[in-house]
């Protein structure tokens, strides 16, 4: 028996070393395929050496001859560092995930080649200028010397089989067309409208339900910035009635001037916040040619810096979510085609093939119509009238990355707005500042002309007569220069002042995060440095300030909601991760949120505005079915606390950061066991409405979209300004700089942005 155990154990042990080994190989396997960070490298395309510098914490500094090898030199970087990324999000925008990850994603890719995102790039790769060309083709040729330099791939590539193709100047610019897609959501409002009408609301009550931009709310511009004529275009009442504050990602940025700082120049400060992910959707990068000095964020798979500065100016941008989307009922003729203008056009057809992973192809037919394709018929559930889109970004021309070569360069206000002329979609609140002391602001893009009693907020009939008019010139975009109130403040809030002269959109997000930063902006004569951070690091909800009423009205139902009722009465409204009564406040309102679920088919309905009228008020929603008495709506809230104090009981969690965390997934690892090596969740506070916001998904509490990068530039000082991303720089889940700026994200802490010597440094040169 001693003999057998021996031998069990000597077997057991062969195994686990076998094992051990193949783990061992497989890691070095994978490690082999980290970047290459000092050195030589011999490429085909450069011009002259370019030098690439990587700091402590993997940032990036190219310092290149000429622009063409710059910009070569950031495609080149880039793929080495977010490679799979990249291919990632170009198959997105192609419509091409099936044919690695199978039947999963087909639905995904019917929609996305529905709309044409790609066809879209290919037109206006045609079309770009002269100059324009010579950058994304640099960039280009960047990333194709890395696929021909013989360096190892990423670990996505081998876990799934396949290597990427050659790049072409349409993969870069489709991903301008995606992001333009996440920050552009009209059609969806648009549809939403259509639904609730369809179920029989009324104009009325969806007044009531979705309540407008409320009148004595902060707006960007005030009216004393006005450079145009006060001439209003009004719209049908009924219309205007039914717009709702927009649903999009939250974002935040504001410029100070010298005048209201301690240092005499202004301060810039910008946080745009989009989805969580991992790698992060940013890449923070240093770019230097003779006339190019810029640093910032850069977006992996196209050239330039997005957000940032330069020597003389910085910049930062949210999300203006101007309506340049509009749905057009199609009268349908049997299939054939649609009615317009009293005739029947045939619909144009266009044959997309899908191939999906192990040999299947799938045809598509996709009808395109005069104002774009029909979308309802890429939907799961589609309304009975076809609906064809009209957008912005689905125009053949498209020179969006000129604008933002342009601004790189930028030295001066003139020359930032001049820049923006090119500018397209989606529209951002452009906000500016430079050394001389200058602060600005500007709202470029392609606004639609819209002929009158066309808002935009619900799809019109197709037939021709409500068509776009063209587009509004850049002399007549929302912008300031030294605005007398010495701030400007975006926080995706209403742009316009009473008196524009045209809409940017009737949708628009709820004023708190712009309240509050006004709040703070204004609590001090002058600002400092430590005062930005402050700023962008708060987290207190003036949602809870306006539902602290309805809890001092309201009766509880138990005695320990007589008891959070004292201490949430007794809270400053500081959404803080350690809080105990945050959590409670977040989900008390988020079973309030639950008030209109039976009229508007949706489980939550997070309308701050309505549900305060309603507890005020009273609503008919209010009165529960199962019970046997007719509930008020503080009778409602006093359940809806009793529900959310079950619900803190279930999750067990003692504090907000314990149950709400900011969750980081890979696009696609995240399905796999390896999501324990690639994926990523921090504790973190706040909520929707918080100015270090903190959104989060009613059902999970999980926070999916948050600050995304953030950035506080000094003009003083420009070598003291900072910036910082969550998660890191690198894309390979076993490189140290995979999530090393994560603690710092989620602490509040910054990097410093500045022009820095010193790091690992490889130099690229010309090979044959």
């Amino acid at each position: 028996m001693k003999r057998f155990l021996r031998f069990l154990a000597w077997a057991l042990g062969l195994a686990l070393l076998a094992v051990l080994l193949l783990a061992l190989g497989v890691y070095a396997t994978l490690r082999a395929s980290l970047p290459q960070a000092e050195g030589r490298i011999a490429l085909k395309g450069l011009s002259a050496p370019v030098e690439v510098v990587r700091d402590g914490r993997g940032v990036v500094r190219v310092r290149a001859q000429t622009l063409e090898d710059l910009l070569f030199a950031q495609g080149f970087v880039h793929a080495q560092e977010r490679l799979w990324q990249m291919e990632f999000q170009r198959r997105v925008g192609q419509g091409r995930l099936s044919e690695v990850l199978g039947e999963a994603t087909l639905p995904q890719d019917r929609f996305l080649r529905t709309w044409g995102f790609y066809q879209a790039a290919k037109s206006a790769y045609e079309r770009l200028y002269p100059e324009e060309k010579r950058a994304v083709d640099a960039y280009v040729a960047g990333v194709n010397a890395f696929l021909e330099s013989g360096a190892p791939l990423p670990p996505e590539f081998r876990l799934l089989g396949f290597r990427p193709e050659p790049w072409s100047g349409p993969d870069v610019l489709v991903w301008a067309k995606m992001m333009s897609f996440d920050l552009s959501g009209n059609w969806e409002e648009e549809l939403l409208r259509h639904r609730l009408l369809a179920r029989g609301i009324s104009p009325e009550r969806l007044l009531q339900l979705m309540p407008p931009y409320p009148e004595d709310a902060p707006t960007i511009l005030q009216g004393e910035d006005l450079r145009l004529p006060l001439k209003r275009e009004e719209a049908p009442a009924a219309l205007l009635r039914m717009a709702p504050p927009r649903r999009l990602e939250a974002s935040n940025n504001w410029v100070v001037a010298g005048s209201r700082t301690v240092t005499g120049k202004p301060f810039l400060a910008d946080d745009p916040h989009l989805g969580l992910q991992a790698p992060s959707l940013w890449f923070l990068m240093v770019l230097e040619a003779p006339g190019y000095r810029a640093m910032g964020a850069s977006l992996p798979g196209v050239p330039g810096i997005v957000i940032g500065r330069n020597e003389r100016i910085a910049w930062g941008v949210t999300n203006v979510g101007a309506d340049v989307q509009d749905l057009y009922l199609l009268e349908d003729v049997e299939g054939r085609g649609y009615r317009y203008k009293g005739r029947v056009v045939p619909y144009r057809v266009r044959e997309e093939r899908i191939r999906v992973k192990g040999g299947r192809e799938e045809v598509l037919r996709v009808r395109e119509t005069l104002y774009g394709p029909v979308i309802t018929d890429a939907l799961q559930d589609p309304p009975k009238t076809p609906m064809a889109l009209r957008w912005v970004s689905l125009d053949p021309e498209d020179h969006i990355l000129m604008a933002f070569l342009g601004v790189n360069r930028a030295g001066s206000w003139e020359e930032f707005v001049a820049a923006l002329r090119h500018y397209s979609a989606p529209s951002q609140n452009f906000v500016y500042a430079d050394v001389e002391g200058n602060i600005g602001y500007i709202a470029p893009g392609k606004f639609p002309i819209r002929k009158e009693g066309h808002t935009g907020t619900v799809p019109v009939p197709g037939n021709g007569e409500w068509d776009w008019q063209g587009y509004r010139r850049p002399e007549a975009w929302p912008m300031v220069l030294n605005p007398k109130e010495g701030f400007v403040v975006t926080a995706n809030h209403k742009a316009t002042p009473e008196g524009f002269p045209y809409a940017l959109t009737y949708d628009w997000a709820e004023p708190y995060r712009a309240e509050r930063i006004r709040e703070l902006l204004l609590a001090k004569e002058k600002l400092s440095l430590e005062d930005m951070r402050a700023i962008q690091q708060d987290q207190k909800t003036l949602l809870f300030r306006d539902f602290r009423p309805a809890l001092e009205l309201l009766n509880p139902l138990s005695e320990r909601g007589r008891v959070w009722r004292q201490r949430l009465l007794a809270w400053d409204g500081t959404m803080a991760a350690g809080s105990e009564e945050a959590l409670v406040f977040a989900l008390w309102y988020t079973e309030l949120t639950r008030l209109p679920e039976r009229e508007v088919g949706e489980a939550f309905w997070d309308e701050p505005r309505y549900l305060l009228r309603a507890l005020k008020e009273g609503d008919k929603n209010c009165d529960q079915p199962d019970t046997g008495y007719p509930e008020t709506c503080l009778d409602f809230a006093a359940l809806a606390l009793e529900r959310a104090l079950d619900r803190k009981e279930a999750l067990g969690g003692r504090s907000w950061g314990e149950v709400h965390r900011a969750v980081f997934p890979h696009a696609v690892l995240t399905h796999t066991p390896l999501r324990r090596l690639t994926d990523r969740r921090v504790p973190f506070g706040g909520d929707r409405y918080t100015v270090n916001v903190g959104p989060f998904v009613p059902e999970t509490l999980q926070m999916t979209h948050g600050p995304s990068y953030r950035q506080i530039v000094d003009l003083s000082d420009p070598e003291a300004s900072l910036f910082v991303h969550p998660m890191g720089q690198a894309g390979h889940f076993l490189s140290p700089h995979y999530a090393d700026l994560l603690p710092l994200w989620a602490r509040g802490a910054y990097l410093p942005m500045r022009f820095a010597e010193g790091g690992k440094t490889l130099l690229l040169e010309p090979g044959r």
